[in-house]
């Protein structure tokens, strides 16, 4: 729900995790406290969230609280304004940018392997 991939999550957590142990982890009905607290200050959520959890009301808190990324008015002070398209847009730009200086370092270079060639 929060859009959180296994593997950042093991990040988190401390390098004896990682991606499978997270899946392992997720099937679980019960998870002892020390790690729950441990799992709860890496997302941020409380325990109680957790111990408490209700599918159903959690996807309804979510689909009213955002709206096309954007925080909707519910007393908190954050707001996200993240465009997915706008985000996707900057990366492939920066992608463009970053291949065309790749490309200039490898036209120098042949140019300066031409020059040791030809002596």
């Amino acid at each position: 729900m929060l859009n959180i991939k296994q593997e950042a999550l093991a990040y988190n957590l401390g390098e004896d995790w990682n991606q499978k142990k997270i899946s392992m982890l997720e099937q679980k009905d019960v998870i002892e406290d020390k790690l729950l607290k441990q799992i709860s200050a890496v997302l941020k959520i409380p325990v109680e969230a957790f111990q408490n959890f209700d599918e159903e009301q959690a996807v309804n808190i979510i689909s009213n609280t955002f709206d096309n990324g954007a925080f909707l008015n519910t007393g908190h002070s954050a707001s996200f304004n993240v465009n997915p398209i706008d985000k996707l847009i900057q990366l492939h730009e920066e992608k463009i940018v970053l291949y065309e200086r790749m490309l200039k370092e490898k036209d120098e270079m042949m140019a300066r392997l031409e020059k040791l060639i030809s002596k």
